[in-house]
């Protein structure tokens, strides 16, 4: 079988079946494992995102006014691949190509490839997509046997962290400038690592959100994991925080419990790796409960 993934997590997911081997295109966000890289690009964003959040903030925004949508897809190399199975998702047109560019691509063809759905709005639709993949792609057994791995993962770090004293409250940052809580899986998560999420609900698109409400709830931990950015890129976005006046009041801040993450590569992505994203999150949450090691998140101090 001949695969394209155009969305980074369900690259993921397939290589984790073991079905590498059988990827033959990808997205141009799809970077993980490394080995993919190597694989012809079927995608691209409409405009530079190398601007500030408020300057990608406000081209998504133009873009999507404009009605076009946010990415373009590469029709040519895309048929060129003559694939039998393309990966793609319809829940955020801003995050990755939508159903709709898919379709739009291939409606012309003689003979149409099946076409794999995606639509992880919360961690049992992640389950079900991983599922999902592993059914087109004939290894449905290795399908549940990932799925059950990660439930039982998830439940072992829930019942270490829910049980090891007072939750603390939980704000996590999808986006900075304008700010936007994290919703969808974010808040399952924030619950199985031992908090209180206060903004943005489980199953729903991240919501925008009022600094001062920010302020208003005063966190006791806080975590930046802008959607698209790693670590590095999240570091050169703070001052759209920092700048506010009252960041340095905040008890987060006060208390060396304001991190910030990759985003892009863990909390963003409904895929495997939402398992290291809840293990980096319950270490921040429930400090001392845990010893994992990951280099995706880190305390920020504001001391560059």
């Amino acid at each position: 079988m001949r695969i394209v993934s155009l969305i980074a997590s369900a690259t993921e997911i397939v290589c984790v079946l073991g079905l590498e081997e059988q990827l033959v295109g990808r997205s141009h966000e799809c970077d993980f494992p490394e080995s993919v890289k190597r694989l012809p690009c079927c995608t691209a964003p409409r405009f530079d995102v190398d601007g500030s959040s408020a300057d990608i903030d406000r081209l998504v925004r133009e873009t999507l006014a404009d009605g076009p949508s946010v990415y373009r897809v590469f029709d040519d190399v895309l048929r060129g691949l003559e694939p039998d199975l393309i990966v793609t998702q319809s829940q955020c047109e801003v995050c990755a190509v939508s159903l709709k560019d898919v379709e739009s691509a291939v409606c012309t063809w003689p003979n149409s490839p099946r076409i794999c759905t995606l639509l992880p709005n919360c961690l049992e639709d992640v389950f079900a997509d991983i599922q999902r993949v592993a059914d087109s792609a004939g290894v449905s057994e290795r399908g549940q046997a990932l799925v059950t791995r990660m439930r039982e993962e998830i439940r072992a770090i829930s019942e270490r962290a829910n049980g090891w004293g007072r939750p603390p409250t939980v704000a996590c940052l999808e986006w900075l400038d304008p700010v936007m809580a994290a919703g969808n899986w974010m808040p399952e998560l924030v619950r199985a690592a031992g908090g209180i999420n206060l903004f943005g609900e489980a199953g729903k698109h991240s919501p925008n959100l009022e600094w001062s409400e920010v302020v208003r709830q005063d966190p006791d931990v806080i975590v930046a994991m802008p959607c698209g950015f790693d670590l590095e890129r999240t570091r050169r976005e703070m001052p759209a925080l920092t700048k506010r006046p009252e960041f340095r009041r905040l008890r987060a801040v006060r208390n060396g419990r304001f991190w910030i993450a990759d985003g892009n590569a863990y909390f963003n992505r409904p895929g495997p790796r939402l398992i290291d994203a809840l293990e980096m999150l319950a270490a921040a949450v429930v400090p001392g409960a845990f010893a994992f090691s990951h280099s995706g998140m880190e305390v920020y101090t504001g001391e560059e």
